[in-house]
């Protein structure tokens, strides 16, 4: 390989020695999240509904830096470094409406009404509307919020609420397992806001049909409750700022001030306030960032002097802590899976639960109570496998809503995670598994697209088509897939060689990889193209007859790992992408995800050197 091997092993000790500086005393990895406009908007302006003179600082702070992070245009996007877009700039607008002296923040109002104004085509209500429903289609999930709080804010006009959908808050009051069946107009993991805000709009505008109007009235207590008994101890529900906010907010509209929902939640909004004024659009990815730093220092092939023993078995138990061991009490999900945080309002999710157990193994400390757990997770992977074959997020079957479907990403990550367990399983589980892995391959066939990519479901781009981000999606399918047994590669080796030679069709002329052809480079994309394109090496033989040439994927190989080390010459100059999807496509960075990935990416090439 074209790469200068002195150069290669100094950028690898730089991010290997950072990510490993950045374990926390608990041994595992906290990361640290972009904060959020929108996040922000939604915290200040619960806070002045519930009051104003008792949160003025923490109010003043959030406006002060909205109006510092405002983007050149007027607007606000999801990250200070996100392009405006249309969710957050109407929220931030509305929570100006909120402040305690308007003269003083004239100039901001009036930047974000004029890019309202182009983008939405005028500020009112009805046009406001159209403009958020738009952008979200079928799914209500964000729509309905975003429009509640701006009618809160006095930002729809006198009469506001005809412009907002009904939710059926009622619904609510069913056992969970029939809310798929129920043709709910919001995702699996909006309960709260379907509750909170389904009160709110009932208690401005009844409906007219007399029988839903009896319905709602009588419900309104009973889902109150169930709100109350889903809400985690912490108050954040999901650990989301924004979700948190929009159920305080919407209690509050509806005349339930002293409610322990707003209570618990308005504790949950003041801790997670951040020094700079700004909210955070998760409390954390602790379980995420962690997993994804193991398995990142596992491609050492001096992994035990790397991470000790010691250190091991520390990060085991605080992995093996996380797992959940009782159904959980908001998504009803079975004991066996990992939510990406450590906090108490995460939720159990297939790709947090794939990295758990493919870090579990590779911390190559394989005991009865490990084996024990990860059963319990491969069981539960395979519990959530679609008919399609396919891997969704949190529940099965919910496949008409965008983040609710089978994802590719997340299916070959369930697919390598359960692949690991196979020779420790009993020989019923492991025929689970086979069968298991067959359908995900299948699926993952029929889900790639024509030019040999993949999409995937919380990644994204900003400047590609759609908001997608195929190299992310491809990088990901193939890291997973190229885990399995060699009789496996086998099989996938069409899938895998269409994938390669995309991922080599979309390098940029600078060497690296941004979400698409010509987009950007980052290190992020840069480094899971490397990683992706780095793992057929030692599997040329068995790929090359397909029309893999083993000299284009040298000098791709080549030239992204020269990209990376040049980025890492400077650690101050590291800098964070906003490709993460949070729920309802919120962009997001995490500052760990460069080293991170940099890492598993440089560790792979220098073991491809070395051999």
């Amino acid at each position: 390989m074209d790469i200068n091997k002195n150069k290669l092993e100094q950028s690898l000790n730089t991010v290997r020695s950072h990510l490993i500086g950045s374990m926390t005393n608990d041994c595992c990895w906290e990361g640290r999240l972009s904060s959020s406009a929108l996040s922000t908007a939604t915290a200040i302006t619960s806070l002045s509904l519930v009051d104003r003179s008792k949160y003025k600082n923490l109010i003043d702070a959030g406006i002060e830096w909205l109006i510092a992070n405002v983007n050149d245009d007027g607007g606000w996007g999801d990250t200070p470094v996100s392009e405006s877009n249309i969710s957050t700039t109407v929220l931030c607008w509305a929570a100006f409406a909120m402040a305690d002296e308007p003269d003083r923040y004239t100039q901001a109002v009036e930047n974000a009404e004029s890019w309202l104004i182009k983008r939405a085509g005028g500020l009112d209500p009805g046009r406001l509307a159209e403009a958020v429903y738009h952008k979200y289609g079928k799914d209500r999930t964000f729509a309905i919020p975003i429009l509640t709080m701006c009618a809160i804010c006095g930002r729809l006009g006198p009469n506001p609420w005809p412009l907002i959908k009904p939710l059926a808050f009622e619904l609510a009051i069913f056992p969970h397992g029939l809310y798929k069946w129920l043709r709910l107009s919001v995702v699996s993991y909006a309960l709260a806001a379907l509750i909170a805000i389904g009160q709110v709009h009932f208690h401005h505008a009844k409906p007219k049909n007399p029988l839903v109007r009896f319905l709602r009235f009588i419900s309104r207590r009973q889902t109150l409750s169930k709100l109350g008994r889903i809400q985690p101890d912490n108050g954040g529900f999901l650990e989301a700022v924004t979700l948190t906010s929009f159920v305080v907010m919407s209690l509050v509209e509806a005349g339930h001030r002293d409610n322990i929902v707003t209570s618990k939640g308005m504790n949950f909004i003041q801790k997670t306030a951040r020094e700079d004024g700004s909210w955070p659009i998760d409390t954390n990815l602790a379980t995420w960032v962690t997993t994804l730093s193991v398995n990142a220092l596992s491609a050492d092939a001096d992994f035990a002097n790397v991470l000790p023993l010691a250190k091991r078995r520390a990060i085991q138990q605080w992995l093996l802590d996380q797992q959940y061991r009782h159904i959980h009490p908001y998504v009803q999900a079975p004991p066996g899976g990992w939510a990406w945080t450590d906090a108490p309002g995460g939720v159990p999710d297939a790709d947090d639960s794939a990295g758990a157990l493919i870090a579990l193994r590779n911390l190559d400390i394989v005991d009865d109570e490990v084996i024990k757990a990860a059963c319990m997770g491969v069981n539960w992977l395979i519990g959530l496998q679609n008919r399609d074959g396919g891997i969704p997020t949190f529940c099965k079957g919910w496949k008409d809503m965008p983040f609710d479907r089978s994802a590719p990403d997340l299916t070959a990550h369930a697919v390598a995670a359960i692949s690991k367990w196979i020779d420790v399983t009993d020989a019923r589980l492991a025929k689970r598994c086979r069968g298991s892995i067959e359908l995900a391959i299948i699926y993952l066939a029929s889900s790639q697209r024509a030019d040999g990519s993949w999409v995937p479901l919380w990644f994204g781009n900003e400047a590609v088509d759609y908001k997608q981000n195929p190299a992310y999606g491809t990088a990901r399918v193939m890291i997973g897939l190229l885990s399995l047994p060699d009789k496996l590669i086998s099989v996938c080796a069409p899938m895998l060689v269409n994938s390669a030679l995309y991922m080599m069709s979309v390098q940029n002329d600078d060497g690296g990889w941004g979400g698409a052809k010509g987009v950007r480079s980052t290190i992020e994309e840069t480094s899971l193209a490397v990683d992706a394109l780095a793992g057929f090496f030692g599997r040329i033989s068995e790929l090359q007859v397909a029309g893999l040439s083993a000299e284009l994927l040298e000098t791709a190989v080549s030239k992204g790992a020269n990209w990376l080390i040049e980025r890492f010459t400077d650690e101050q100059a590291v800098k964070p992408a906003p490709i993460g999807l949070y729920f309802a496509s919120l962009w997001y960075y995490e500052e760990m995800y460069p080293w991170i990935f940099a890492t598993a990416a440089l560790e792979k090439v220098s073991s491809i050197i070395a051999y």
